[in-house]
């Protein structure tokens, strides 16, 4: 009889958090249109939308057009009653997002910050976050929690940030950086939260992978809305894949790493540092600026190519590189094209949708997700 009653606990667990989610995702909806979609009786889709308008989660809009018969009540999510805040940490700055329920960015800043292990700069990040949040004019009751993205190994079973060569730390424990907000504190590797911004709002996004190339290369695999870790939760580290035997000296002290040859800095240093300038170059048709790329995606087609052999997906390209890329994408598809076996037309190496702060997004939403699925 227990058991029963908490299965059915579940069960009703599961509708409401379906339905909620169905909401959020389609904007106004009725009663009707859940019970079809999601495949439940209209008496338990208006139970579960009564409770979620009971707890402020939902809202009514009046009522939908008529297709013959009686009116049916829109509903929508009340998309701010809820709010979570995205912290990217990189080397030289930090990104901090402000957005509610269904994703939206409501406010973004980029602010210079390089990074220093110990308790002044966590505490400096925690002035900066309040500050943003007082210009925000947000409600803090309504602050869920902050997620923060790293460019580091997360160790999500012992809590903590193992490795991370970019900012020159090992073994952060998590509960070391939390102590320093007011707000519970969600953490991802920098790829994963990038990952997770392209592909938890995306209802045809069933799997992908990520390639983050930035000043370093990382990657993640997103698989039915969830972020695959791996058994060291190292998932994902393309950027220590080798490419080339004996290649050229990669920063983890092994040779021909794909990082060696395809994070950013390879173009930006081409163009003084700002990798918009050197896209610039290259648009406008700069011999070195030319030269440059088809070495870069050489290596990168053959990346790009390993992996789709493994994983049989699409590849998602973010970072730095991903969100500059542009018209140029067609020119890596063209050299994975000829390496493919199997002779695939469809392109299935696409450039990321999040160009600004996707990992302080992904963040975030880590953040609304968790929620979402405890209602």
């Amino acid at each position: 009889m227990d058991r029963k009653r908490i299965t059915n606990m579940e069960v009703k667990k599961k509708n409401r958090n379906r339905v909620f989610r169905y909401i959020c995702r389609n904007g106004t909806v009725s009663n009707p249109d859940i019970s079809y979609n999601l495949k439940i009786s209209l008496p338990t889709a208006t139970q579960m939308t009564k409770e979620l308008i009971e707890e402020g989660l939902v809202e009514e809009k009046g009522e939908l057009q008529s297709t013959g018969g009686r009116r049916a009540k829109a509903l929508s999510a009340a998309v701010n009653a809820r709010l979570a805040v995205g912290l990217d940490i990189t080397k030289n700055h930090i990104m901090l997002v402000l957005t509610n329920l269904v994703g939206e960015i409501l406010k973004y800043e980029r602010i210079c910050q390089p990074y220093a292990s110990g308790a002044d700069y966590y505490r400096q990040i925690s002035e900066r976050l309040e500050t943003f949040l007082e210009e925000s004019g947000a409600d803090r009751d309504k602050i869920l929690g902050v997620g923060i993205s790293f460019p580091g190994i997360m160790d999500l079973e012992q809590e903590m940030v193992t490795y991370s060569h970019v900012l020159g730390v090992e073994a952060i424990p998590f509960s070391s950086v939390s102590s320093f907000f007011a707000y519970p504190c969600f953490f991802l590797n920098d790829a994963n939260a990038g990952a997770y911004a392209e592909g938890i709002q995306n209802e045809k996004a069933e799997r992908f992978f990520y390639l983050s190339l930035s000043n370093t290369v990382g990657g993640a695999v997103f698989y039915d809305n969830e972020l695959m870790q791996g058994g060291n939760f190292r998932c994902g580290e393309v950027g220590h894949m080798t490419v080339v035997i004996d290649g050229e000296n990669c920063y983890c002290g092994k040779k021909g790493c794909l990082d060696a040859y395809c994070a950013a800095w390879h173009l930006s240093d081409a163009a003084g540092g700002k990798l918009e300038r050197f896209f610039s170059l290259l648009d406008q048709g700069d011999a070195e600026a030319v030269r440059i790329w088809d070495s870069y995606t050489d290596y990168l087609a053959v990346a790009v190519n390993n992996i789709h052999m493994v994983l049989d997906c699409d590849i998602v390209l973010g970072g730095y590189v991903g969100s500059c890329m542009g018209a140029h994408l067609k020119e890596l598809w063209d050299k994975v094209a000829v390496r493919n076996t199997f002779g695939e037309r469809e392109p299935y190496v696409k450039a990321c949708e999040y160009k600004v702060a996707s990992a302080a997004l992904g963040a975030a939403m880590k953040v609304i997700e968790t929620f979402a699925s405890q209602i």
